[in-house]
């Protein structure tokens, strides 16, 4: 089963980043995996085949230090810093492991949030990415009763706001697509491979955007609003966007900050979810946007 082995391969990272800079040798690996899924020892050979497959799946290298035969991840060159996405997976997995483990030890004690597209598609698709195959994806799209069926090629998975969604090439569209996984109706391997683009990154992707709206030709603009002191605090431990900067306060004691992206209507209704914590300054067009949909929110309530 793909999902026993997405298991192992996060038990695998995460037995490593536990261990540290000092790392483990593959008899303490064996150790731990017969302590962890029982039977025989771990063979040299499986354990070749997962530290490849985290490299190619997670981004992750497993490296040895050829003096001490010690295997350990690099803190300072693998992904698990420099890709937050890469982290949150690693994380999301490892947390659901612990959960199942321990369902009627944490009974009642643990609360978490669902994300029901997540569990139908997420590894079919994960494996699709693993073996550079194509899918034939029929798809309903919000507000339509009919269907599309579509070929794709799966570059990449993305979370956001409680969604799962899949970013793939579009054959019919020959362009890049994105699509949540709780509007797929079926999703079937092809049986035909294609080529990942060299150099292809999904963060890189959505660098200059605001959640699932992948950038077109519009290019970012310095985005900047105020707002509350007690808003503040709450934004610079979770930013709107990664390329968000504190500016200081104004006159007004309100706090200022500034980034740089693309607006998109996702960016809107993130900016109107504060209400009146906070307060687009510029660009004018998306202030005046955000105020718009404040107003008609008004208009419901008059």
């Amino acid at each position: 089963m793909v999902s026993e082995l997405i298991d192992k391969y996060i038990w695998l990272v995460q037995s490593l980043i536990d261990a540290g800079p000092g790392g483990l040798s593959l008899e303490e690996i064996s150790r731990k995996w017969t302590n962890r899924y029982g039977g025989s020892e771990y063979p040299r050979r499986s354990f070749n085949n997962h530290r490849e497959a985290v490299a190619e799946v997670f981004g992750i290298d497993i490296a040895c230090n050829r003096s001490t035969n010690r295997y350990y991840i690099d803190a300072g060159e693998s992904a698990v810093d420099k890709r937050q996405s890469v982290e949150w997976l690693v994380n999301t997995f490892t947390v659901n492991n612990l959960l199942s483990l321990g369902k009627e030890r944490l009974s009642g004690r643990v609360s978490v949030e669902d994300i029901p597209s997540g569990h139908r598609w997420l590894v079919a698709v994960m494996q699709a990415m693993l073996d550079d195959g194509k899918m034939e994806l029929r798809y309903r799209k919000y507000l339509s009763e009919g269907e599309e069926v579509r070929h794709i090629r799966p570059y990449a998975v993305k979370e956001f706001a409680k969604r799962w969604y899949v970013v793939a090439f579009s054959e019919e569209a020959a362009a890049i697509r994105v699509y949540a996984m709780d509007r797929i109706l079926s999703l079937e391997p092809t049986g035909e491979k294609f080529r990942m683009p060299k150099g292809f990154s999904v963060d890189a992707l959505f660098e200059s955007s605001y959640g699932i709206y992948p950038p077109e030709d519009e290019p970012p603009v310095l985005v900047r609003f105020r707002t509350t002191e007690r808003e503040a605090a709450y934004l610079k431990d979770l930013p709107i966007h990664p390329s968000q900067v504190f500016l200081g306060k104004d006159a007004d004691g309100k706090s200022l900050f500034a980034m740089r992206l693309i607006p998109n209507p996702d960016l809107v209704m993130e900016l109107c979810r504060h209400g009146n914590r906070l307060e687009v300054l510029e660009p004018a067009s998306l202030r005046e946007k955000v105020a718009e949909e404040l107003r008609k929110a008004l208009l419901l309530y008059e």
